[in-house]
């Protein structure tokens, strides 16, 4: 006959298993304290090497993307960091700076865009806007997508929509574009900037009554116009796609 184990048994047990839990917990603690001592190391060096290359992270836009990379892989965030050391490099001054500039440019084009106008237009308009001057920084697609990322704070006014590799539309009006949306822009974008509804059929397979509802709800919020000149179906243009087509080709 097995013989149960006895009270003294059981409390022992209890000891040992609460023995392991609390090393547990110190053993986690201290992991912790190390990465965060690390982190902060990692941090001071940061800051070293940002003072040593200020001009270079102002002046070179691939340089102060890497930068940018550097400082979100610990956490930092200089555009979001006014005061102390980080307000000494004005990098946050000038993604603010270059935020209240693409409103000026999204508000400028809206009646003819709808409120959507491609990355590349609107990198083309800012450079435009702020001259050749040397004082100016040069500006990146990166530098743009940072700045209008920072405009989200204002509600779903302002959104970034990737359209294709490498390329971008800013979206300035209130309203989220859904899934089906963001493919007509895609597929607007390789067939310079225009679509029908014979073309999602034919490049997404999708049935006509989808492909119209998506296209006439675009219509609807301004950011699409009907060519009913086509002798074979309505065409719909988007006019910052079609924009950015034109400049391409020239």
């Amino acid at each position: 006959m097995r013989r149960r184990a006895g009270l003294g048994a059981i409390q022992k047990q209890k000891l040992e298993q609460e023995k392991y839990k609390d090393k547990g917990t110190e053993i986690q603690e201290n992991q912790f304290e190390q990465m965060t001592k690390q982190l902060e190391v990692f941090k001071i060096n940061l800051e070293e090497f940002a003072s040593k290359h200020k001009n270079e992270i102002r002046k070179n836009p691939e340089f102060r993307r890497q930068f940018q990379d550097m400082c979100a892989s610990i956490g930092v965030d200089p555009l979001s960091s006014g005061k102390g050391f980080w307000s000494i490099l004005g990098i946050g001054d000038f993604y603010y700076e270059l935020a209240v500039q693409i409103v000026e440019v999204c508000l400028a084009t809206n009646e003819k865009n709808g409120g959507l106008i491609s990355l590349d237009e609107l990198r083309t308009r800012l450079i435009k806007a702020r001259g050749q001057s040397k004082q100016h920084q040069e500006i990146s697609q990166d530098d743009l997508i940072r700045a209008a990322e920072k405009l989200k704070i204002f509600g779903s006014g302002f959104n970034v929509i990737p359209v294709g590799k490498g390329k971008y539309m800013v979206q300035s009006v209130p309203g989220e574009l859904s899934m089906d949306h963001s493919a007509i822009l895609q597929q607007a974008e390789k067939n310079q900037g225009f679509i029908s509804v014979s073309y999602l059929k034919r490049e997404l397979k999708w049935e006509v009554e989808r492909s119209r509802k998506a296209l006439e709800h675009m219509v609807n919020q301004g950011l699409a116009w009907v060519d009913l000149q086509n002798p074979q179906e309505k065409l719909y243009y988007f006019p910052s796609l079609f924009t950015a087509c034109v400049n391409a080709s020239n």
